[in-house]
């Protein structure tokens, strides 16, 4: 019996239940991607919300949006070495195909629609780091 097969299976079928066949196509094998890093710094008194957005709006537009590969947002829990940026408490982290297709998503409606509610969270406006690398 090939219970990965079986399990890949239900959860296709499952997926497909839901209308989550409009999610952008997975990311080509070999491809080296590129990663967004933003360090935020969000209130405590104001962090549900934040979450709420991301998990329920954010993270169902973006993937929909071609070359999206993933997206995560960690909180810190603690510094175990050396010296954490001040002011930040979480990171978000964003993996597209290419910066073409992040530049894509970027300006797309969806993105414009999604972004700005959780950005308005971020207590450093205009000067928190965003930092974009190239997967080597």
């Amino acid at each position: 019996m090939n219970r990965r097969g079986i399990l890949r299976s239900m959860a296709a079928a499952a997926l497909a239940a839901l209308g989550a066949t409009r999610l952008a196509p997975r990311a080509r094998a070999q491809t080296k991607h590129i990663r967004l890093y933003v360090e935020m710094d969000i209130d405590p008194a104001h962090e549900q919300e934040m979450l709420d957005l991301f998990h329920n709006q954010f993270v169902p537009e973006a993937v929909r949006h071609e070359g999206y590969i993933r997206v995560k947002l960690l909180k810190r829990r603690s510094v175990l070495q050396g010296t954490a940026p001040e002011h930040t408490n979480y990171r978000f982290e964003l993996e597209f195909e290419s910066e073409e297709l992040r530049q894509r998503w970027i300006a797309s409606d969806g993105h414009q629609r999604v972004w700005p509610p959780i950005e308005k969270f971020i207590r450093t406006q205009g000067t928190y780091p965003v930092v974009l690398y190239d997967e080597m």
